[in-house]
């Protein structure tokens, strides 16, 4: 990776990491097409790049961008978050352990309790809202790998980042933390003790709702995470050049993208805070959120809490609720009823039907991914889709 640069993240997220054209003089990097590289008179690799599957120029900057950020040792792009998962288990053994908490993107609980099943590693859930529920799964048995979400999609539950790291290494095992949520700009996992960080690059990172892509960055570049990196290189699991380009303009505005999308979250929850058909406002900005003091601690708040937000509807009995939870995400205007978060539009998902009858997920969760629109129309929005889905009732 490149040396690092001593300048604060907005500064070097906005440069594309001080992005000059060396040969033109450009300012926004171009796009590297090549699926392959000529060897010199020598028949050597001049810039030691053999091809396309896991060598581009926009990986690299893309790579370096994020390895500063993380302030990590090394960094690989994947296709997708679900890719770089997929590297990170396909280094598992039969008979290892894994430890996972529940309160996790649901396809990536599922998932690995799939893989656990055909190659055999263990796998065991902890809760994440019980503070000494890591350390009781841990107890006196070794571990392979400990995995956590934080702030954990849908129910934002905050893992105390530091203390998870101390547990997992004391049981001889890695910890990878999937930050998407967080971005490199509200917390810095490594910083904390984590050996690997991922994110699905899709979300917040690109924040354009154009790219599908994912991101692993470790804190030291060693044995273990070369198998993991290999990985990509084997599978094929890589990024499409124009993909990798998008991800980088993306990036640029990331740090403002961010601070008007965590103002607008805190606005939502604290507006809907104490309304009598909420039965819950989901957001560990708020005081009254139980991961509160941990994230105020270990993020950089001076952003924000997050865009991300959950509303839990009180109408009623639960079926009554999850009725009018459904009902509202079909009546928003600004906000769109679809899946993914972290883009400059906001997004209202009615958790329970995406993630079926195999989900945990109480019915009357609603998910708000908070763009970047004005605060007073977002709220007015909510306001009249739950005062619509309320009547309809």
């Amino acid at each position: 990776m490149t040396d690092h640069h001593p300048d604060k993240p907005a500064t070097l997220l906005a440069s594309a990491a001080h992005f000059r054209d060396a040969a033109t003089g450009g300012i926004v990097p171009p796009l590297y097409a090549s699926t392959t590289y000529a060897r010199d008179a020598n028949y050597e690799l001049p810039h030691d790049r053999l091809y396309g599957r896991d060598d581009n120029p926009l990986f690299e900057q893309a790579e370096n961008i994020l390895c500063q950020l993380e302030g990590g040792a090394d960094a690989a792009l994947f296709a997708s978050g679900l890719a770089a998962m997929t590297a990170v288990a396909a280094t598992l053994q039969p008979g290892e352990r894994v430890v996972l908490s529940k309160q996790c993107y649901f396809g990536v609980r599922h998932w690995l309790g799939s893989e656990a099943a055909r190659v055999g590693f263990e796998l065991v859930l902890f809760d994440a809202g019980d503070p000494g529920a890591l350390e009781k799964v841990l107890g006196n048995d070794p571990a392979r790998l400990v995995w956590c979400e934080s702030p954990a999609n849908p129910t934002w539950e905050v893992t105390d980042l530091e203390a998870a790291a101390t547990l997992a290494h004391a049981a001889g095992a890695r910890i990878i933390v999937d930050a998407t949520v967080m971005t490199p700009l509200l917390c810095n996992p490594i910083a904390l003790g984590v050996d690997y960080v991922m994110h699905s690059a899709t979300k917040y990172l690109n924040g354009h709702a154009d790219v599908v892509a994912g991101a692993l960055i470790a804190a030291r570049d060693d044995a273990d995470w070369q198998a993991i990196r290999g990985m990509r290189y084997r599978t094929g699991g890589i990024l499409g050049p124009f993909e990798a380009w998008l991800l980088i303009r993306g990036m640029r505005t990331l740090d403002v993208r961010l601070r008007r999308s965590c103002a607008n979250a805190m606005a939502i929850a604290r507006h809907f805070e104490g309304n009598p058909n909420i039965r819950e406002v989901m957001y560990p900005g708020l005081e009254s959120h139980a991961g509160y003091e941990i994230a105020t601690r270990q993020w950089n708040t001076g952003i924000g809490y997050t865009g991300m937000l959950s509303l839990r509807i009180a109408a009623g009995s639960d079926e009554e609720s999850a009725a009018v939870a459904k009902r509202m995400a079909t009546r928003t205007r600004l906000f769109a009823p679809a899946t993914s978060l972290g883009g400059v539009e906001s997004l209202i998902e009615h958790r329970k039907t995406i993630e079926g009858a195999g989900g945990e997920v109480p019915g009357d969760l609603l998910r708000l991914s908070a763009g970047i629109e004005d605060a007073d129309d977002l709220i007015a929005d909510l306001d009249q889709a739950l005062a619509g889905a309320l009547a309809a009732g």
